[in-house]
């Protein structure tokens, strides 16, 4: 007890210390997932750089005004990457990640085909194998389908091309089998999570590499997104050039694209696929 007594001070010191290191990384890890799920990245943009690895994110939304990536337009470009559009006019680039089929990608098909509306679809390995109709329906329907990695991996973490092309061939060779086309070659890094090599890799293989401006949190099964809060983030922070990304998995874009094509059309929008924005 004397002992005790006698360190009090040193342990307490010690213990805050403790706390203090352990509150700041759950600080930081809260900061990293808000800013990559609802897609603004104020923390890290205005850097101006690319970073060795990293999570794509965007700030800067309102008013119909582009957001400011992580990385610039310019930068990206020497990857063949992008993230938006250039110019002014109101043209909106659709596209959807489709990690599996759980019955939204019909209606999702539906509301496209209606509006007219062409638009890219990101698919990995296992929605290939479980849902080739609909892969099939996306390409005679004039949508684009392009690579997403086979097994949705972080890419990041992989640095030998052997492994990163396998993850892309496998997808555009099953592509191949099931449609008689080949894939188009645009990328998307699972997650948004990318390294420099990951780009470098990419457009090696001859692939463009798409990130996007606008998103929202639309993936979780449990916890999906009011009919309001879709269209307060989707109209209240569109802009020209927007590259969407949607998930094909949402119910609630399945329910509301229709009226959300619509709602953008009225707003002066138009859509075009993403080969307009590279030419």
């Amino acid at each position: 007890m004397k002992l005790l007594k006698k360190y009090k001070k040193t342990i307490f010191v010690v213990f805050l210390l403790c706390a203090m290191f352990f509150a700041g990384r759950g600080v930081g890890y809260l900061v990293d997932v808000f800013r990559f799920q609802d897609g603004d990245a104020a923390n890290s943009v205005g850097s101006s750089h690319i970073s060795a690895s990293e999570n794509w994110g965007l700030g800067g939304y309102g008013n119909e005004m582009k957001p400011i990536g992580i990385a610039s337009a310019e930068e990206l470009k020497e990857y063949d990457a992008y993230y938006v559009g250039d110019g002014e006019e109101k043209v909106i680039y659709l596209t959807f990640d489709a990690g599996y089929e759980n019955g939204n990608t019909e209606p999702i098909l539906d509301a496209l085909k209606k509006h007219h509306a062409p638009a890219t679809f990101f698919v990995v390995g296992h929605y290939l194998e479980s849902a080739p109709e609909l892969v099939k329906r996306m390409v005679n329907e004039g949508h684009c389908v392009g690579n997403h990695t086979y097994h949705h991996l972080d890419m990041s973490q992989i640095s030998d091309m052997d492994s990163f092309r396998k993850e892309m061939e496998d997808v555009s060779k099953l592509f191949a089998e099931i449609t008689g086309k080949e894939l188009s070659m645009y990328y998307r890094p699972p997650q948004g999570k990318y390294s420099v090599e990951n780009l470098r890799m990419a457009k090696e293989m001859g692939y463009k590499t798409f990130f996007w401006s606008l998103a929202y949190v639309d993936w979780y099964q449990d916890k999906q997104p009011s009919k309001e809060e879709a269209f307060e983030k989707l109209t209240g922070r569109i802009h020209p050039g927007a590259i969407v990304l949607l998930h094909s998995t949402s119910q609630t874009n399945g329910e509301v694209l229709d009226e959300l094509l619509g709602k953008w059309e009225s707003m002066g929008y138009c859509f075009r696929p993403l080969s307009d924005l590279i030419e």
